[in-house]
């Protein structure tokens, strides 16, 4: 049973050009690969254990989160378990391997397993290549590792519509196929919920409306619970905690490096403002996440600053409404280059948050980068307003 009309995607697809047989889907919605030894043994020696959720929307709602602290509650009554959840809606694994420091870190430095829920976002929110799905997904790994050794991840795989056409056509969704290729390289246990809704759906078993949909109804989030409870089920501890050795990176400019700037560190002129913008004069709606922070923020054109930065990447974390303007930017001089920051999916309904990614293959190093507001704007904007609230450095 079709959900969608059928409608081939595979130029999409034609951009995964690695040869790599990885990319093939998996037989298997659950992938155990190398388990999480680590984290079973400090639930079921220790008794007490870490588990951090990393995600957009679906990882923050009221929903498969709740089901799986419950599930892991009741499989392991004996271990004393601390939830992290950091599920941020809109947000795609490149704003995850950007915050991860803030949202993970800082609130449990010595976490024992990690879920990391983004193949939704980078599909439908991010429309990202594959290749920058790899850089923001091993970035977070990486920063992990780096950072505790010591540490489990599970890829998780959420469904939508596009997961599911792709699927049900005989294709592998392009930023699943990313994401797992990561996992593989890593050795990481993996979950595809989109494969498994796809084979459900195609036998009848439930339809959309009953899942609930990307965001799904309380049936589709206790699926999802049941089949994290299933990889616990067959998941082993391991006989001693063992340190994982970080393994060449895929990519080189993957976001391992991944942490935001203070709008503070910025030199900007006059033109600029660093506080809390008049949200109540602005067209669109808006997310109370984001209207009681102090940003910088400038609707004039030729407002400029400058940021000192070391690294390989600099982009910034935006909230793109009705009004979104563009940028111009330079780093190190180079000539300056124009970045759009409206989103025509999105900005007409919501002031959308996203990274604008401005360079992210530069020298490793310090540098410099000059940004102003453009004259020019989107012909669907009504404004020309920049609203920063960090910057993204690699």
């Amino acid at each position: 049973m079709k959900i969608l009309g059928k409608t081939s995607l595979a130029s999409m697809l034609a951009c995964i050009t690695f040869g790599n047989p990885l990319f093939a889907a998996p037989a298997e919605m659950i992938q155990i690969r190398g388990g999480i030894p680590n984290a079973m043994r400090r639930i079921t020696i220790d008794k007490e254990a870490t588990i951090g959720f990393l995600g957009g929307s679906i990882t923050e709602m009221k929903g498969y989160v709740d089901y799986t602290q419950e599930a892991l509650k009741k499989r392991f009554p004996d271990c004393e378990f601390k939830f992290v959840r950091a599920g941020l809606s809109s947000t795609c694994s490149d704003a995850g391997a950007f915050r991860f420091g803030k949202d993970i870190l800082k609130k449990a430095p010595q976490i024992d397993l990690l879920f990391i829920e983004f193949a939704v976002n980078d599909n439908q929110d991010g429309h990202f290549a594959p290749q920058h799905s790899i850089r923001g997904i091993e970035g977070i790994i990486r920063q992990l590792r780096q950072s505790n050794p010591q540490a489990d991840i599970v890829l998780l795989y959420s469904a939508n519509e596009s997961h599911i056409e792709h699927y049900q056509g005989g294709e592998t969704p392009h930023e699943i196929a990313a994401h797992d290729s990561v996992a593989e390289t890593y050795g990481l246990g993996s979950i595809n919920f989109a494969l498994q809704v796809s084979r459900d759906l195609a036998k009848e078993k439930y339809d959309w409306e009953k899942f609930g949909g990307v965001h799904p109804a309380v049936f589709g989030c206790r699926l999802y619970a049941e089949w994290i409870d299933r990889f616990f089920a067959a998941a082993k501890a391991g006989k001693r905690i063992k340190k994982y050795s970080l393994i060449p990176a895929i990519d080189r400019f993957s976001y391992a490096n991944g942490r935001i700037l203070a709008v503070s560190q910025a030199k900007a002129d006059d033109a600029w403002s660093c506080s809390v913008p008049e949200w109540d004069k602005v067209p669109g709606k808006k997310r109370s996440y984001y209207t009681n922070k102090k940003i910088l923020h400038s609707a004039m054109p030729g407002a400029e600053l400058t940021l000192d930065f070391t690294g390989h990447a600099i982009g910034f974390l935006t909230t793109a409404g009705e009004d979104a303007g563009m940028v111009e930017f330079s780093i190190d001089g180079a000539p300056f280059k124009t970045v759009d920051t409206y989103r025509n999916d999105y900005s007409k309904i919501l002031h959308y948050p996203y990274v604008v990614m401005l360079a992210d293959e530069l020298s490793d190093g310090d540098h410099t980068l000059t940004l102003r507001v453009a004259k020019e704007s989107n012909p669907a904007s009504c404004g020309q307003a920049i609203r920063i609230f960090g910057f993204a450095a690699n």
